[in-house]
C-alpha cells in the first residue's frame, strides 16, 4: 500500500507542476464537484427541469453519502497532505508539493466522496437527458453526449481531487466506480410516491444508524476519529480545517435533506399541474438564490449546535424548492375573477 501511496504522491507532484493557471482551474473544479452543491445546486435546477428527476437525484445523493461516510470509516484511507508526514516519505527526499485551503479534509480518505456522491447523484439526471436526445433524435452522437460529458466531469473531478492532495489516485478510482454503480442501482427504486412518514422514518434511521455504528465501533476499540486529529495536526493552516468535512456533518446533511426530502416527493396534489416553462425556469433561479441564502445564515460555533442548525438548514432545503416557491409562483400569477355585474 505504501507503494501505492507513493506512487499517487509522485503523480500530484506532476499535476502540481503543470502551468499556474491550471490551478484555478483544478480548484474551481474540485469547489464546484463538492457534495454539497448536489445539495444546492443540481436538486433544484434538477427539480424544475423535471420533478421526478429532482426527487431522484436528492434520494440518491443522499444515500450515497451516507454510504460514503460508512465505507470511510470502515477502510480507513489515509489522505495524502498527512500520509507525507506520517509515513516519513517527505523527509527521504525532496517533494514540492503543496497544501490548498481545500486539502484539510477531515475524514478518512476512501473513497472519494467528491466522486463517489457526484456520480451517483448525477446518473439520473444524465438518464434524464439521455431519454430526452433519444426521443428528439436518431443520432448516436447526441445520445452520447450526456454519458460523455458524465464521465469527463467526473475524471476532472479526479484530477482535481488529487491536485490538492485530498485523495489518492486508487481512491477517485474506486469513488467513481462506486458513484455510477450506486447511481444506476438506486434510481429506478427512487420512492417517488411515499409518505411523509416514510421520510421521517428513514432521517430517523440514518440517523440514529450512524450514532449507533459510531459507538459500536468506539465500544469495540476502535479509534474512529483518527482522521480528524492527523488533518489537525498536519494542515498547514489551522483556519483551513472546517466543521462541515467532518462525517458527522455529512450525517446531519443527509438525515435533513430526508426529512425535508419528504415535501419535495410527498405533496402530490401539484404533481398533476406542472409549471409552465418560464415559470420554472423562474422558480430554478430564485430557488438557486434562496437556498444559497440559507446556507449563507451563520451558524454556532459550539459543535452541537452547528450540527443542529445544519440539520435545519438541509431540512428546509427541499421544501422551499418543491412548496414554497411553487406555491408562491401559482398565486402571483393565478387568474383574477371579474367582479358579477350588479
Amino acid at each position: 500500500m505504501d507503494a501505492l501511496h507513493a506512487a499517487g504522491i509522485h503523480f500530484a507532484e506532476v499535476l502540481q507542476s503543470g502551468p499556474r493557471w491550471m490551478e484555478d482551474v483544478w480548484l474551481t473544479v474540485t469547489s464546484s464537484a463538492d457534495p454539497k452543491c448536489i445539495f444546492t445546486i443540481c436538486f433544484p435546477l434538477a427539480y424544475f427541469l423535471d420533478r421526478k428527476v429532482g426527487v431522484a437525484v436528492l434520494w440518491v445523493g443522499l444515500l450515497a453519502e451516507w454510504l460514503n461516510v460508512v465505507c470511510k470509516w470502515f477502510l480507513f484511507g489515509e489522505r495524502p497532505f498527512w500520509w507525507i508526514h506520517e509515513s516519513g516519505f517527505g523527509s527521504g527526499q525532496q517533494l514540492t508539493v503543496r497544501q490548498f485551503p481545500v486539502s484539510c479534509e477531515t475524514g478518512p480518505g476512501s473513497p472519494s466522496g467528491h466522486c463517489m456522491i457526484t456520480g451517483a447523484a448525477l446518473w439520473p439526471l444524465v438518464s434524464a437527458l439521455t431519454a430526452l436526445a433519444s426521443r428528439h433524435s436518431k443520432s448516436l452522437l447526441l445520445k452520447l453526449i450526456p454519458f460523455t460529458a458524465y464521465m469527463l466531469l467526473l475524471v476532472a473531478v479526479g484530477l482535481s481531487r488529487v491536485y490538492v492532495l485530498a485523495h489518492f489516485p486508487h481512491q477517485v478510482l474506486s469513488g467513481i466506480v462506486a458513484g455510477a454503480v450506486l447511481g444506476w442501482g438506486l434510481q429506478a427504486r427512487t420512492p417517488i410516491t411515499r409518505s411523509m412518514g416514510f421520510f421521517a422514518v428513514t432521517s430517523l434511521g440514518l440517523l440514529l444508524g450512524s450514532i449507533a455504528l459510531h459507538g459500536l465501533m468506539i465500544a469495540a476499540g476502535v479509534d474512529i476519529d483518527w482522521s480528524i486529529r492527523l488533518a489537525t495536526t498536519w494542515c498547514k493552516d489551522p483556519s483551513w480545517l472546517r466543521l462541515d468535512t467532518r462525517p458527522f456533518a455529512s450525517i446531519c446533511r443527509v438525515a435533513g435533506s430526508a426529512l425535508g426530502l419528504g415535501l419535495a416527493a410527498g405533496d402530490p396534489k401539484h404533481w398533476d399541474k406542472p409549471l409552465p416553462p418560464r415559470q420554472r425556469a423562474a422558480c430554478a433561479v430564485l430557488a438557486l438564490a434562496a437556498v444559497r441564502g440559507l446556507q449563507h445564515i451563520p451558524q454556532p460555533q459550539q459543535v452541537t449546535l452547528w450540527y443542529t442548525s445544519s440539520f435545519i438548514k438541509y431540512a428546509a432545503g427541499p421544501g422551499l424548492v418543491a412548496v414554497l416557491l411553487p406555491r408562491i409562483a401559482r398565486a402571483i400569477t393565478r387568474p383574477q375573477s371579474r367582479p358579477h355585474a350588479q
